[in-house]
């Protein structure tokens, strides 16, 4: 639970601090046993010439922590791996970004890292998505493509001598995303894995979660080929005039606060529990703008604690 303040009565409180201990409770036992605190003694064998790698240091002949988190160790190397850090990008991640500037050939998107990261006009698919060169036309019009404030999805390319991220789109499931909610959670909340777009079809809603911290929850969109693009074209102005129903945007935003509480609680997030999260709160009658309330912050923990209780006993 990272700094949550709720005007909770002592009930909730109570019911609450149970739900937390539970988890806590709950934890693997390994987990448990390989965390460090701060110049916590990380137990080695010297014999076997180990490699001291990040967040660990030598005082005294003992390999002492200099970070919290939990002790990997690969082979010989031992390290520590912080359990609340700073999105660390690796190539293939899928990120969820928001153009704050319009360079010469190419896009500055804010990625919640140290640096922003670089989207070149060269990485991504054109309007009417012929592959050729770009030319100094598609240059005066790149801000036909994206303006400032645009929310991007892209893939992460790898990484310029600056240390800056470089960003390519040239599929067609990436692109400018409009019609929804961009929420911002912890890094370390979201984990990598092989599927981060998601089409949660009872909702009519797509769910990008990205590896950034950066979370889209907004209207479907179907992804056109290539050869419906021109059709897509003609069909703009009559689009402008659509609205999202507002059926949809009760969906989208009950998605999203479902993020909100899990993000408070600190849990991680799945699509699997962040739906859990939204039917439990229409099957317990609680309305969209009550779900920030502190009942449900304490239903959600306790349902979670519940849950992993239950997970635990069919493994055993």
């Amino acid at each position: 639970m990272r700094d949550l303040h709720l005007p909770l009565n002592q009930t909730q409180r109570v019911r609450l601090e149970a739900a937390l201990h539970e988890l806590q409770t709950l934890a693997p036992a390994a987990a448990s046993a390989a965390a460090v605190t701060v110049a916590d003694n990380i137990p080695v064998n010297h014999e076997d010439n180990i490699l001291k790698g990040h967040g660990t240091t030598d005082q005294d002949g003992e390999v002492v922590a200099t970070l919290c988190g939990v002790v990997e160790r690969v082979n010989k190397l031992v390290y520590v791996r912080t359990l609340r850090a700073r999105y660390k990008p690796e190539v293939g991640d899928i990120i969820v970004g928001r153009v704050i500037e319009i360079a010469p050939k190419r896009w500055r998107l804010e990625i919640n890292f140290s640096q922003d990261a670089v989207l070149m006009l060269s990485s991504m698919n054109l309007p009417d998505g012929i592959q050729r060169r770009r030319t100094a036309v598609d240059e005066l019009n790149m801000r036909a493509i994206f303006e400032e404030n645009d929310v991007v999805c892209a893939e992460v390319r790898g990484f310029q001598h600056d240390g800056s991220l470089h960003l390519q789109a040239r599929s067609q499931k990436y692109g400018k995303l409009q019609r929804g909610q961009l929420l911002t959670v912890p890094a370390y909340l979201v984990k990598r894995r092989k599927l981060h777009f998601h089409h949660l079809e009872q909702y009519d809603v797509d769910l990008i979660l990205g590896c950034n911290g950066f979370i889209w929850v907004g209207e479907h969109v179907v992804v056109r080929e290539i050869a419906d693009l021109k059709e897509d074209e003609q069909k703009l102005s009559a689009e402008a005039e659509t609205f999202t129903p507002i059926e949809t945007r009760r969906h989208i935003c009950r998605l999203a606060n479902a993020v909100r509480v899990l993000s408070a609680l600190g849990f991680t997030l799945t699509v699997e529990l962040i739906i859990q999260t939204a039917e439990a709160s229409v099957s317990s009658n609680v309305e969209i703008n009550d779900m920030l309330g502190a009942e449900f912050y304490v239903q959600t923990a306790e349902r979670e604690a519940k849950r992993r209780g239950d997970l635990l006993g069919k493994k055993r």
